[in-house]
C-alpha cells in the first residue's frame, strides 16, 4: 500500500477535507498514474451529500481523472511509463459477460465497479476517486489521450462528454441531421459541441432567453424557448434526435411533439421520475424514448480520439483543490460555464494547510 494526499468528504454534506488514503500495491494488469487534472461532475457533489443514500464515507470524489503513467504492472503492454492517459466512471467489471464482451462495461450482469464509491473486485477495499495525487487502476479502464487533445480539458470528456455522445452515435447523427438540445449546462454544452461537429443542425431549446447566444456560440443555429408555447407548438415533427439534458422532473409530452417521424427522444439529464407521458405521441410519427448514462471504454476512446480530430473541447474553468467546496456551492447555484476542472498540482499545499 501507498500513502495518497486526496480530498474527500467524512459526512453527508460535511465539506470536503485533506485525507490520506491508501492505494494498492501493482497487480499484474494495473496501470499507476499520477493525476493531473480531474473534472468536477454534479455526480461528485450528489455523492458526497449522500443525496442518493448510497454514499460510504469516508468519499474521495472523481471520475473525470487525467494524468501520467508512473508505473506499471508485470502483464501491462498498451502502456508505458509517462503516458498521457485518462480514467472516467469505471475502474473494473466482470469482463466475462455479454455486456462486457461487446464493450458495454456500465451494463456489466455483475455489477462494474465506480471509480469512487464503490468496492474492489478482488480485496473488498473501498474505491476513491480523482480528488487525489495518484491512482491505481487496471489496465483495460485506462484510455489513451491523443497529443492533440489539451488534457486541461480532456476530463469532463469522460463523463458529461460520453454520456451525450453515446446517443449521438446510437441514432446515427450526422449532416443533415436535425438535432435539439433540451438544457444547456455541463451536458447540454457538450451535446451542441459534438453534434454540430458531426455536422448536424443543432436547436437548443431553453426557458433562459439569456441563454441564447451563448448556444450560437456553441454551434447551434437555432434557440426555442421552453416557455413559449407558440415557438414549441411550431416546432412540431421537426426533430429526428432531442438529447434532453434536463436534470430535474420535467414534462416530457412538449418534447415528443417535436420528434419527426421515427424520432427519438434520449434521457441524459433527469435520474428521478418524470411527469405522466401520453402513450399517442409515442404512437405518431413512430417515436422512441431511449436513456444513456455513459457508455463503454471504447466508445470512450473513440470520443476522445474524435474530439482530438476536431478540437472538440468543454468549457472549462480551472480551479484549485482548495477551491473544491466553492465549486460546489457554484454548481448547486448553476454557476459555472460549464464544468469546473482541478488542477491536482495544488493538492500537496493544500493537504498541508
Amino acid at each position: 500500500m501507498t500513502d495518497c494526499k486526496a480530498f474527500g468528504a467524512l459526512e453527508a454534506r460535511g465539506d470536503l477535507v485533506p485525507l490520506t488514503i491508501d492505494r494498492r500495491d501493482l497487480r499484474g494488469d494495473d496501470v499507476a498514474i499520477a493525476i493531473a487534472y480531474c473534472g468536477v461532475c454534479h455526480s461528485d457533489l450528489h455523492i458526497a451529500h449522500n443525496d442518493w443514500g448510497n454514499a460510504v464515507f469516508p468519499c474521495v470524489p472523481g471520475h473525470e481523472i487525467v494524468g501520467h503513467v508512473t508505473a506499471i504492472g508485470a502483464d501491462v503492454t498498451a502502456f508505458r511509463v509517462g503516458d498521457r492517459v485518462a480514467v472516467g466512471a469505471l475502474v473494473d467489471s466482470c469482463q466475462q459477460c455479454d455486456a462486457c464482451a461487446e464493450h458495454e462495461e456500465p451494463f456489466c450482469a455483475a455489477g462494474p465497479t465506480p471509480t469512487y464509491n464503490g468496492k474492489d473486485r478482488i480485496d473488498g477495499a473501498p474505491t476513491h476517486g480523482g480528488y487525489a495525487e495518484a491512482i491505481v487502476v487496471r489496465d483495460k479502464f485506462v484510455l489513451k489521450v491523443p497529443d492533440a487533445l489539451d488534457m486541461r480539458f480532456a476530463g469532463p470528456l469522460l463523463c458529461a462528454g460520453i454520456t451525450v455522445w453515446t446517443p449521438l452515435r446510437q441514432y446515427k447523427v450526422g449532416k443533415g441531421s436535425k438535432v435539439a438540445v433540451a438544457g444547456l449546462g455541463g451536458l447540454g454544452h457538450m451535446a451542441v459541441k459534438l453534434a454540430a461537429a458531426l455536422g448536424a443542425e443543432v436547436t437548443v431549446i431553453t426557458s433562459s432567453a439569456s441563454k441564447a447566444d451563448d448556444a450560437r456560440a456553441l454551434g447551434a443555429s437555432d434557440v426555442l424557448l421552453a416557455n413559449d408555447p407558440k415557438a414549441m407548438m411550431a416546432a412540431a415533427n421537426r426533430f429526428d434526435l432531442i438529447v434532453d439534458t434536463i436534470p430535474s422532473r420535467h414534462d416530457l409530452n412538449p418534447y415528443l411533439m417535436m420528434l419527426a417521424r421515427n424520432g427519438a427522444l434520449a434521457l441524459v439529464g433527469a435520474i428521478e421520475p418524470l411527469e405522466p407521458m401520453h402513450g399517442g405521441l409515442l404512437m405518431r410519427n413512430h417515436r422512441s424514448i431511449s436513456g444513456s448514462l455513459m457508455g463503454g471504454i471504447a466508445a470512450t476512446q473513440d470520443l476522445l480520439d474524435f474530439c482530438a480530430e476536431h478540437q472538440v473541447l468543454p468549457d472549462c474553468e480551472m480551479i484549485g483543490i482548495a477551491d473544491i467546496n466553492t465549486a460546489f456551492e457554484r454548481m448547486q447555484k448553476n454557476d459555472v460555464k460549464y464544468r469546473f476542472v482541478i488542477d491536482m498540482a495544488s493538492i500537496r499545499e493544500a493537504a498541508a494547510t
